[in-house]
């Protein structure tokens, strides 16, 4: 298989890579306007009449849409032009989100109109997503992956703090210009991938290439102890995706101002860029099993913590503190996984993993809804508590007794056809992941996935 086709003289460095800036560039512009809607979703189904559920579930038709679509996704992304696909999904988002403020301003927005929304833009960001993380490897040479990913984590945790506090400042100056914002970002997104001139060469698949919308499965289940990893993960992230709905909806209910509800949200993004500056600290401190863990102990603490004083005083620091192990813990995951996953298979074991490891997450903002009208902020906070800590200690068990396979330098027993892993990987860099490479653009993740 022949490489990408670039041009003749390679560039030196990132900033001379003229692909690749325009790829950062569009992800930036993309990523910071995904943030600024961050919480306007909710806060826009409250404006109009909805209720907490309604607020829950429309962000929960956007998680599970993406969960629903990833594995066909990282099949598509195997097989497409990821460059062609990111294209078509940053107009289709485009549409979508547009279309809300055009709704509004004839006099007609309503909560099935948001919820088709959340639905198209999941469905894009799903399809976005592997293509995106795929398609930094075609335009960035092997030795600077490691940098480009870094830029890109260091790019995500900034958003997380900078466009939650400006979209609750946009809100109150008008509902919908968070989602015009956004609107706007995914149509430069797409002028700027459109500009991309990097072709991979086509590939020719062999005789033993598994080539089935399932392969990324069947590669984990070969794994059983990163499997309970990330099926303990799964039940965290749907602690973290209802966390978010709390915090925007309780705060709004008890008279917080979007702007200091924003500001409580920022301050995950404060503890994602603590966490990535401390995470080669951390990952030396942590085995991975430990690194799981501890972060199960102190979440249940923190939100027990949330149900005795839910005010912004007390959430936003507490939830810097939650933040602060995440983005370690993404970049050991993504070590396990990259010291075995074939080239050939990336795309679908990306999104298996996603798959197993947000599937939960995506009922989360529903199921707090409901709890949320049914029995009120405490109780909401008490009963993730009460899960949070049920996981952790249901897991620890089975967790500590694999931890010796789990480690980055051992390999973990596998099928036989595992492939071999891409050597731009073997320095401990990150693997192409939603966590990894943060390009595709969430909906609605304020909270770092684990």
């Amino acid at each position: 298989m022949r490489g990408p086709q670039r041009s003749a003289k390679q560039p030196s460095g990132l900033r001379g890579n003229r692909d690749y800036t325009l790829y950062w560039s569009a992800s930036m512009l993309s990523g910071l306007g995904s943030q600024l809607s961050v919480i306007a979703y909710p806060l826009l189904v409250l404006s109009i009449g909805g209720r907490a559920a309604q607020a829950g579930l429309v962000v929960s038709c956007s998680l599970i849409t993406r969960t629903v679509l990833r594995l066909p996704a990282g099949q598509i992304a195997d097989r497409v032009s990821r460059r062609r696909l990111m294209f078509v999904m940053d107009l289709i988002r485009f549409a979508g989100l547009a279309s809300i403020p055009v709704a509004d301003a004839g006099g007609w927005l309503g909560v099935p109109q948001l919820l088709g929304v959340a639905v198209v833009e999941g469905a894009g960001t799903a399809l976005f997503g592997p293509a995106a993380s795929i398609l930094v490897r075609d335009i960035v040479p092997k030795e600077l992956l490691t940098r480009a990913f870094s830029r890109n984590q260091a790019k995500a945790a900034t958003f997380a703090i900078v466009g939650p506090a400006l979209g609750g400042l946009f809100f109150a100056v008008n509902r919908v210009l968070p989602f015009t914002l956004d609107a706007a970002s995914y149509a430069l997104s797409a002028a700027l991938v459109l500009g991309i001139r990097t072709r991979p060469a086509e590939r020719t698949p062999t005789a033993a290439e598994d080539r089935r919308l399932t392969a990324g499965l069947r590669w984990l289940r070969g794994r059983p102890g990163l499997m309970r990893l990330l099926i303990y993960g799964s039940v965290m992230n749907l602690v973290a995706a209802g966390m978010e709905v709390v915090v925007i909806v309780g705060l709004r209910v008890d008279g917080a101002h979007s702007s200091v509800i924003g500001l409580v949200i920022a301050c995950a993004g404060v503890g994602g860029i603590i966490g990535a500056v401390l995470a080669e600290r951390i990952l030396r401190w942590f085995r991975p099993v430990m690194l799981y863990l501890s972060v199960g102990t102190i979440w249940t603490a923190g939100l027990v913590v949330f149900a005795v004083l839910p005010i912004p005083a007390v959430i936003g620091p507490v939830l810097a503190l939650l933040v602060l192990l995440t983005p370690p813990l993404s970049i050991r995951m993504s070590q396990i996984t990259a010291g075995e996953a074939p080239r050939e298979l990336l795309g679908r074991i990306t999104t298996a993993e996603t798959t197993i490891s947000s599937g939960l997450g995506s009922l989360g903002p529903l199921l707090v809804g409901l709890l949320l009208e049914r029995a009120g902020v405490s109780a909401a906070w008490a009963a993730l508590a009460g899960l949070s800590l049920l996981a952790t200690v249901a897991a620890s068990g089975p967790m500590l007794r694999a931890q010796s396979i789990l480690d980055p330098g051992q390999a973990e027993p596998g099928p036989a056809d595992r492939g071999v892993a891409d050597p731009s990987l073997a320095d401990g860099g990150l693997a192409d992941s939603d966590l990894a490479d943060p390009a595709s653009k969430p909906a609605a993740d304020p909270v770092p996935k684990l």
